[in-house]
């Protein structure tokens, strides 16, 4: 993969699925976007980097991505990010990278590979003063949207607790076992969720 681009990409905003609210009104101001979905770039890093820490650390004690392999990823894939922001400040994102295997793997916390077809979705994060407000799953269906976007990804994977796998759930992403990474003490469940023929694509503009 190249470098990041310099336009960066704006996802169509897909329809949801029942139970999860709209989206933030789509009127645009004249300066800075009042709500706006895009791409991530390195530049992004810090901002998301700090609300990645703030939410995992207090809870885990560790986080999915540092500083360094936040700009490692959002060099080399930005276009497998998706951020939200309002009047200009990152309030949540989801970063991923590629992958060529059926499983993860312990080197898939840290590894972009150009020729798989599974998007790896490293973390999701919500800062601290928007939680509880839906926007989580917004950025999930979204992000799935985005993917079904691009033909080379087939399927997205993730690792979570036991007790987040009903939400991932919610979104077609079903259990395929106990997951081969480990971080310290922590074990974790893999899902998979396949991007072709999934609802989100079927589904009009909510906008």
């Amino acid at each position: 993969m190249s470098v990041q681009s310099t336009h960066p990409l704006k996802p169509e905003a897909p329809g949801l699925p029942p139970g999860i609210p709209e989206s933030p009104s789509c009127q645009r101001r004249h300066t800075l976007p009042a709500s706006e979905f895009r791409c991530l770039t390195p530049e992004d890093a810090v901002s998301a980097f700090e609300i990645e820490r703030e939410a995992f650390i207090s809870v885990l004690g560790i986080c999915p991505l540092y500083l360094d392999e936040i700009r490692h990823f959002l060099t080399l894939c930005p276009e497998l990010s998706l951020g939200w922001f309002e009047e200009g400040c990152l309030v949540a994102f989801i970063i991923g990278s590629l992958w060529d295997k059926e499983r993860l793997m312990q080197e898939s916390l840290t590894l972009h590979r150009p020729g798989g077809h599974i998007a790896h979705l490293h973390v999701l994060a919500v800062h601290r003063a928007f939680r509880q407000q839906g926007r989580g799953p917004i950025l999930l269906w979204r992000y799935l949207h985005h993917l079904g976007s691009q033909p080379a990804v087939h399927r997205a994977a993730l690792m979570c607790e036991d007790t987040l796998v009903p939400f991932y759930e919610r979104f077609s992403f079903h259990t395929v076992g106990p997951c081969a990474i480990t971080v310290g003490s922590l074990t974790f469940t893999e899902l998979h969720c396949s991007l072709r023929g999934h609802p989100f694509l079927r589904r009009n503009s909510g906008c």
